[in-house]
């Protein structure tokens, strides 16, 4: 009896999307993720990248079970936008910053497992960020790829990202290194947005009250106005009467000559 060996195309291989495992440990590392996420993809807006969280990253072709899902992954080079899963082979770019929350339950994977597997797809930076400082005492721990493989990051510096890193309680703080400025977290944009509109309506109230005030110094000018026309006018009337009076005096003296007081 021959034996029959089914060969599956590659179009036919199904490369999944989700494994039903959680996000993450705990909220703190979800928050962590999220923040992180949402930070990078703002940061990215302008240009042609994408950022990916919790998703498959599939780096063999025709090997489905070959993949890891990274906490947070940035791509350049790539079409922007949201991806069920990354494959490779199929965009041509390997991801050029990943990130992992990691535990004490992951370290084992993180630390050696996938740092191995990151550095052998030539992954330009690997960042470890320990939201609890439960393994990492200094909480972050990043990695860059040099001539030998990974080397310690010693000053928080992505030089893929052009962005300082710093510890900011359970979260990653980042910073432009251009504009010396802070990305601001979701959190912290919304308290923005809330004082920059309080700024706003206290700009817009007291542009109303100076408009008031022009507007209460305009009628006071137009009333004061109106009274220097009633005095103008008040004088202009009284010279016309002494004009008048100057007149009829002089036609009595013409007359009847010059008039005595003295009737003596």
């Amino acid at each position: 009896m021959t034996a029959v060996v089914t060969t599956l195309k590659t179009s036919e291989i199904i490369y999944p999307s989700a494994d039903g495992e959680p996000v993450a440990e705990t909220y703190d590392h979800l928050y962590a993720i999220l923040t992180t996420l949402e930070v990078l993809k703002q940061y990215l807006a302008d240009r042609r990248a994408t950022v990916l969280a919790n998703q498959f990253l599939y780096y063999a072709q025709g090997f489905p079970k070959l993949r890891v899902a990274p906490d947070v992954m940035v791509i350049f080079d790539v079409e922007p936008g949201g991806r069920d899963n990354y494959k490779i082979w199929e965009e041509s770019q390997v991801p050029k910053v990943i990130f992992e929350m990691t535990s004490p339950g992951t370290k084992s994977e993180d630390i050696i497992n996938k740092k191995e597997l990151y550095e052998g797809i030539e992954v330009q930076e690997y960042w470890l960020f320990d939201p609890r400082g439960e393994w990492i005492s200094e909480q972050l721990r990043g990695y860059r790829l040099g001539e030998e493989g990974y080397e310690l990051i010693r000053d928080n510096r992505s030089e893929v990202l052009q962005l300082r890193l710093e510890i900011e309680g359970k979260l990653i703080g980042f910073y432009r290194e251009d504009k010396v400025e802070k990305l601001l977290i979701p959190d912290e944009l919304a308290s923005a947005l809330q004082a920059e509109r309080q700024r706003a309506e206290a700009e817009r109230q007291r542009a109303e009250a100076e408009r008031q005030r022009a507007e209460a110094e305009s009628q006071r000018a137009e009333a004061e106005s109106q009274r220097a026309e009633a005095e103008s006018q008040r004088a202009e009337a009284e010279s016309q009467r002494a004009n008048e009076l100057e007149s009829l005096l002089a036609s009595y003296r013409s007359q009847f000559g010059e008039l005595s007081q003295d009737n003596s």
